[in-house]
């Protein structure tokens, strides 16, 4: 096993590649429903040296940008060891996400990207490490799952506490027994349950009531609505895991991607630019603030 090497730094920024305030053109290859009004847009680069250039790492987002309607943040949920052919899972939520929901395979969309910070992979090492997640929040984590499930040996235990509001909120079903073959630890539950449902029924961060973890050695990243993260700190931290262990992605009111418009600012951060991905520490004294 590699011994763990996380630090108590903050998570660093990773520079975009090429001109960050240009969108590309990009095409929408492959559409996949996921629940309702949430889909996958698999989208290739027009331009061959954009394509071959193009690399992100897990927990970054790009800007897609769609002529005379505008553009919007979205997290990356694809593998990061195929930058070629990028993933964006979308919940169609406003002008910008309605107005991609009605094109179609073929069609072009602008892209530029990607932007902010990510999930610190090789910080991990030799840790156990939980993802905690509700929703569309599973979205930013699934290239983490990718990237753990490619080298499964340089990590501990895996765990994954996945909450949805219903059964048929619930994200990429069909990769779960990817997952498991992979010794990673699945764990589920829905607000609501339906007649076929034999899972939990509650809130996820009460999946923790189920675990027993070493704080030593474990690592938590979260995604999902404020709310849930803000417990699912809280859990964590009664379980004596260290606030430089605890990394969220804060994808709140993002809007440029620079850090010039401010509409992201948390604290003396902007999350575009610092974030979305950030340790507890980072954040602590603005944490549950309000209008922070």
């Amino acid at each position: 096993m590699i011994m763990p090497t996380i630090n108590s730094g903050p998570v660093p920024r990773v520079e975009t590649i090429g001109d960050a305030y240009v969108p590309y053109p990009a095409k929408i290859t492959h559409i996949k429903e996921e629940a309702y009004a949430i889909t996958t847009y698999n989208v290739v680069f027009e331009d061959e040296l954009r394509r071959e250039q193009y690399h992100f790492e897990a927990g970054q987002f790009n800007m897609l940008y769609l002529p005379g309607i505008g553009e919007v943040p979205i997290s990356i949920s694809s593998d990061p060891a195929e930058p070629h052919c990028l993933g964006h899972t979308i919940r169609f939520a406003g002008n910008v996400t309605r107005a991609i929901g009605r094109l179609n395979v073929g069609d072009i969309i602008g892209l530029r990207g990607p932007y902010g910070s990510a999930w610190p992979i090789t910080r991990l090492y030799g840790e156990d490490i939980y993802i905690v997640t509700g929703g569309i929040g599973m979205a930013p984590l699934r290239p983490v799952l990718y990237t753990i499930m490619r080298h499964r040996d340089r990590f501990g235990r895996v765990v994954v506490l996945y909450g949805a509001r219903t059964p048929a909120d619930m994200l990429y079903t069909a990769e779960f027994e990817s997952w498991q073959a992979h010794d990673i630890q699945l764990h589920t539950t829905v607000d609501r349950a339906d007649p076929h449902w034999r899972g939990q029924v509650g809130v996820v961060p009460m999946l923790f009531y189920h675990l027993r973890l070493d704080p030593r050695k474990t690592v938590v990243l979260t995604c999902g609505p404020e709310i849930m993260i803000r417990f699912v700190v809280y859990e964590a931290l009664a379980r004596r895991v260290p606030k430089e262990k605890i990394f969220l992605s804060m994808e709140r009111n993002m809007k440029c991607a620079l850090g010039f418009c401010g509409h992201c600012q948390f604290g003396p951060s902007f999350i575009c630019k610092d974030g979305p991905v950030l340790t507890y520490a980072q954040i602590e004294p603005f944490f549950g603030v309000e209008d922070f």
